[in-house]
């Protein structure tokens, strides 16, 4: 019997990345307080406990937390190391734009990374579409649907990368090191999740609804059917 694994929590996943970090960096990074470089590594251990803990406790990565991993420590290193505010923008946008050329790169594969985002059991009912893709013709039209959802999903991260390098040239004009500049580091990351999260997760969103639609027509299934909670409720019934 295998053990199902718990789901990870969005609001306590938004705490530790965002609020907390962001209210450290902020408020308690004035010289009287934490300080500049004190402020930072306490606000750094957030985002980075957190995703050390969820990896612990639901032995994988999610996406967005290992991207949030990856992003967070190499905002760390290159602020302790008082780097021009410049790289961090540049690694705001590196981090989305390297996961979107990947996404690209791995429709060559058996196995594209849009499988892994968009088209997975814990969505979709795999097995009952796979079930359903029976003709020859209907695997080439979802290999097509499958490259179509990945160029959408690619255009996602690539939106994402804009906006990250935008609002980081926008917001760190301070030099690393000072209270100043960690208070800017707050307010970009606290900004990070309406500015940049939404819009992008709303172009997911849609690329998930086009490859839904996609496998409606090449199956002939219900919308209730193709998603895996609806098929299940349905079931229960």
């Amino acid at each position: 019997m295998q053990t199902k694994k718990s789901a990870e929590n969005p609001f306590i996943n938004l705490a530790f990345s965002v609020a907390l970090p962001s209210l450290i960096l902020t408020k308690l990074s004035t010289p009287e307080r934490l300080g500049p470089v004190n402020g930072l590594l306490v606000a750094l251990a957030f985002p980075i406990g957190y995703s050390l803990y969820d990896y612990y406790r639901r032995r994988e990565f999610s996406f967005i937390t290992a991207l949030g991993f990856i992003s967070t420590l190499l905002t760390g290193v290159f602020a302790l190391y008082e780097l021009p505010a410049h790289w961090i923008a540049v690694k705001e946008a590196s981090v989305p734009s390297l996961i979107g050329l990947a996404i690209l790169f791995s429709t060559r594969s058996e196995n594209p990374l849009v499988k892994r985002v968009l088209y997975n059991d814990t969505v979709i009912n795999v097995d009952l579409v796979e079930e359903r893709l029976n003709t020859d013709q209907k695997k080439v039209g979802f290999n097509k649907l499958m490259i179509e959802a990945s160029y959408l999903l690619a255009c996602a991260f690539a939106f994402s990368a804009f906006l990250n390098y935008g609002l980081a040239k926008f917001l760190l004009l301070s030099s690393p090191g000072t209270p100043e500049f960690n208070a800017q580091l707050g307010k970009m990351n606290a900004l990070s999740w309406p500015v940049i999260a939404l819009p992008s997760t709303a172009v997911m969103m849609f690329a998930l609804f086009r490859l839904m639609k996609g496998i409606q027509k090449l199956t002939g299934l219900e919308m209730e059917e193709v998603l895996k909670s609806q098929s299940k409720s349905t079931a229960s019934k």
